[in-house]
Formats: C-alpha cells, structure tokens, sequence
C-alpha cells in the first residue's frame, strides 16, 4: 500500500487554515487547499484540550490508519488537514473512519462521489 504524503511545518498548517474551505462533522473538523501538484497531502491535529498524550496519540493513529487505507478514495492536488474534537475520544477506528470520508464526501473530494449525494 502506498504512503501517504505528510504537512508537517507550522507554515504549512497556517496556510491550509487561512487560505482553505472547512467542513466538519461530529467528529473531525477538515481544512482543504489546492496545492496544484498531482498529490494530496494530510495534516493531522489534534489538541491539548482532547486529552492527556496517550489520548492525542492514540486518536492521531486512528485518524492516520483511516487515511493510509482510503489514500486511493482521494482526489489528488489537495493539501487536507484533519482536526479532532473532544468528541473523538472514546471512539473506535469505524466511528473514526467513517467521520473522515463522511466530511470527505461534504467537501467532494472523493472519487466517484459528487457534493450533492
């Protein structure tokens, strides 16, 4: 299975934040921008205010192992970041998993899948 490209700099973050669209669901919030290159790449956080590390970590995970196994269900040419809520914690890898093509889907950046459905 192919890996997924990563945002990693603060820079990067803050460009997504306030250049790009947001949607959200229960679950997760999802930032998007248009990077103009023929890859999408994922931004992950998730804030002090979810929970001790353990938490934050263990949701980070979940979150990444929803990404790496729908990589291909993505559009390419997106910069994407996934915010966690305090909601998120407790929950499984399936409740997780589907909060992320749920808002996925609001934003019309699956393949296959128009805004409207």
């Amino acid at each position: 299975m192919k890996r997924f490209r990563v945002i990693k700099s603060n820079e990067e973050f803050r460009k997504v934040y306030s250049y790009g669209m947001s949607r959200a669901n229960k679950l997760l919030v999802m930032y998007i921008l248009k990077n103009g290159t023929e890859e999408s790449r994922f931004g992950i956080s998730v804030s002090k205010k979810v929970g001790n590390s353990i938490v934050r970590h263990r949701l980070t995970r979940l979150i990444r192992e929803s990404i790496r196994l729908n990589t291909g269900k993505f559009l390419p040419g997106f910069d994407i970041v996934i915010v966690a809520r305090t909601s998120l914690k407790g929950k499984g890898y399936q409740e997780t998993e589907s909060a992320l093509l749920h808002v996925s889907q609001i934003h019309g950046i699956i393949k296959g899948v128009s805004k409207d459905d």
